[in-house]
């Protein structure tokens, strides 16, 4: 499928929504006064991507909460998965981890997301009652909620059903700018809302951010209508709104359980379809159905749908959702576990990583027959992710932007062995990344060469013309100054790791520069990331769209999306002109431009984009994979027991 394609819908959408709205929206009336339970503020986080429940197509009628009925969520239908990391919490606004905004994408509603079933790919009101409504000058959105969505009860509500009102977005928004927070996702809001910017300079004066005082530009219009102002016409302002970061927390929740940085990461409560049951740091995570969720159906088949998706709504026409009783959550580190694992039945879905790919699928990309002889399936698609080595710009050996230290992260990406990773490591379960945005994301360009390809030979010439030489004899180059050279790169906590520090190791001495490694958990890998701690580091990135990734290199974004910290006024100029550009092919002009800066100055070298392989056993019903989701949402799932009890014999 063409860039175009998978987005035509969306920016369709995007289009016809910067019109003029049907209001004079210089007369709104000031919001209503809310009870003084919920009538304070909001916040929230991120990127990976996900999003959440409900699709357009469904017509649901205003409800309250009511008892479970008899066909949702039945309690013996487990679903097992298995993560490769433990998380660091659960709060919208203090995570960025894919796997946490996983989880965190079955309990917190969003506003948008991507449509379930269609194909092309669809963005779709969730639980907004439309699609913004727009001023003629593109500046003010009104967004309005639905009426029938209710948090989880919990003790902070006072044993009250609490309704999610617009003043719900409102503080959750303010959360993710609150300087204590110290949000890695404020990126998201920064520089984008009328007065926010001002709210939060006030709070680094005062130490304390003041979510009572109102935001001009972020406020509640009436009880479910939220009013946005931005601070200029931004044409992708509308593609951030299904980000797990952007989701509503309720006030009460969050000054119940917050800790001393604000954040309530083990006590999350949201709208959603799951609510967390358990958390063992490290070993499990538990999620249960939330008893108030709305009654919502699984959708049913677009009218262009092919016969596999006609075959999964079939399967799960009229059915509630979620139907799935328990999602039970396996914290396993190593590869070859997670297959035993699912080799004896005690896993339901398996993301297979390419290290064990060879096990489960041939050259061919298709599943061996021992296992489509007993039901099992295979669905592969190119993520819309990215893989990259970082460099901290800040830092005094690789960072800064002299031509020597251009030289030097050049070179050492040109080093690298790429095609050993793809090849060996990954068993060819990847393709080479040659700029951020992915083949499928709109703005990628087809046939751009990208930084130099593996090239020793090269590496080795860079680092001798800008004096990277080795003066002693040791076999290992010193800094152009004669100080020693040495390469810290961090390493993950797992076996595969060690594959990918050996590859870092053996590339780096072919051509003299000395490497050591730091180890840490992902958790803490991901806080020293964001605190400009790493010298070197590899990460993936999810993301939707373009700006999900091309965010990543804005100056002032740096220490949040920008880890790298990298800044070049070239490009923040390009990059906030994409904003304010409504053309999608003038926009695209601009992101390769853009490409090209990156490139040159190399805060990154990019590696792979990575082919996702689930395999997936013959119980399951209900599953389609779709990019847009790094797993797929488990409310629209189902377990049939009786090929479950059939498997296990």
């Amino acid at each position: 499928m063409t860039a175009q394609g998978r987005t035509e819908s969306l920016r369709r959408r995007a289009n016809e929504a910067f019109r003029p709205a049907a209001y004079d929206d210089l007369h709104l009336q000031a919001p209503e006064m809310l009870d003084d339970r919920i009538g304070r503020s909001r916040r929230t986080p991120m990127l990976v991507r996900s999003a959440v429940i409900a699709l357009l197509a469904l017509t649901v009628a205003p409800l309250a909460p009511q008892s479970v009925a008899a066909d949702w969520a039945d309690p013996s239908k487990v679903l097992r998965i298995a993560f490769p990391t433990d998380v660091s919490g659960f709060d919208p606004a203090g995570t960025q981890e894919t796997y946490a905004t996983v989880v965190e994408g079955r309990i917190f509603d969003a506003l948008y997301q991507w449509d379930y079933l269609a194909r092309p790919f669809k963005f779709v009101p969730s639980i907004a009652t439309g699609m913004p409504e727009i001023s003629a000058d593109g500046r003010i959105w009104m967004i309005r909620i639905r009426q029938d969505i209710y948090f989880a009860d919990d003790p902070a509500f006072g044993g009250k059903k609490r309704e999610l009102v617009a003043a719900d977005f409102v503080y959750a928004w303010k959360r993710i700018v609150d300087p204590r927070v110290r949000s890695p996702n404020s990126d998201l809001l920064e520089h984008k809302i009328v007065g926010l910017d001002a709210a939060v300079e006030k709070a680094k004066s005062s130490g304390r951010f003041d979510y009572d005082a109102e935001v001009q530009g972020l406020r509640a219009a009436d009880r479910y209508t939220l009013r946005l102002e931005l601070s200029q016409p931004d044409y992708t302002f509308l593609e951030i709104l299904d980000n797990t970061a952007l989701r509503a927390v309720a006030r009460e929740v969050i000054e119940k359980y917050a800790d001393a940085s604000g954040r309530a990461m083990r006590n999350p409560v949201g709208t959603g379809p799951y609510r967390l049951k358990e958390w063992q740091a490290g070993h499990r995570i538990v999620l249960e159905p939330n008893p108030g969720y709305r009654d919502e159906r699984f959708p049913p088949a677009p009218v262009n749908a092919d016969s596999g998706v006609k075959a999964v709504a079939d399967s799960m026409k009229g059915k509630r959702l979620p139907q799935i009783g328990r999602i039970d959550i396996a914290i396993i580190e190593e590869t070859n576990p997670r297959l035993l694992m699912f080799n004896a039945g005690q896993l339901d879905m398996l993301d297979l990583p390419g290290d064990v790919a060879p096990k489960m699928i041939d050259d061919k990309g298709t599943l061996l027959p021992e296992y489509t002889a007993k039901g099992m399936r295979l669905e592969r698609a190119t993520e819309l992710a990215v893989t990259f080595a970082y460099f901290n710009m800040e830092d005094p050996v690789v960072g800064g932007y002299s031509p020597e230290k251009v030289a030097l992260r050049r070179a050492i990406c040109s080093a690298y062995n790429l095609p050993d990773e793809i090849r060996v490591i990954r068993n060819d379960q990847a393709l080479k990344a040659t700029q951020p945005l992915p083949p499928d994301v709109e703005g990628h360009v087809p046939g751009y060469k990208g930084l130099s390809p593996y090239d020793p030979t090269t590496a080795r010439a860079l680092l001798d013309k800008f004096g990277y030489r080795d003066r002693d004899g040791d076999g290992f180059r010193e800094l152009p100054d004669g100080k020693p050279l040495t390469i810290h790169q961090l390493s993950l906590v797992g076996a595969v790791y060690r594959q990918y520090d050996d590859l870092w190791l053996k590339s780096m001495r072919e051509v003299g520069i000395r490497m050591d490694f730091q180890v840490m958990t992902f958790p803490e890998a991901f806080k020293a990331a964001h605190a400009g701690q790493l010298q070197l580091s590899s990460f993936g990135w999810n993301g939707d769209v373009a700006d999900d990734f091309m965010r990543l290199f804005y100056g002032p974004y740096a220490g949040a999306g920008n880890i790298s910290r990298f800044k070049n006024a070239e490009y923040d100029a390009l990059y906030e002109k994409s904003h304010r550009t409504p053309d999608t092919r003038e926009r695209n002009k601009l992101y390769e431009a853009m490409t090209k800066i990156v490139s040159a100055q190399a805060p990154w070298c990019t590696n792979v984009y990575r082919i996702s392989n689930t395999v997936v056993a013959p119980q399951i019903r209900g599953y389609r994979k779709n990019v847009h989701y790094f797993l797929t949402p488990w409310e629209y799932l189902d377990i049939d027991t009786t090929a479950r009890a059939a498997r296990r014999q």
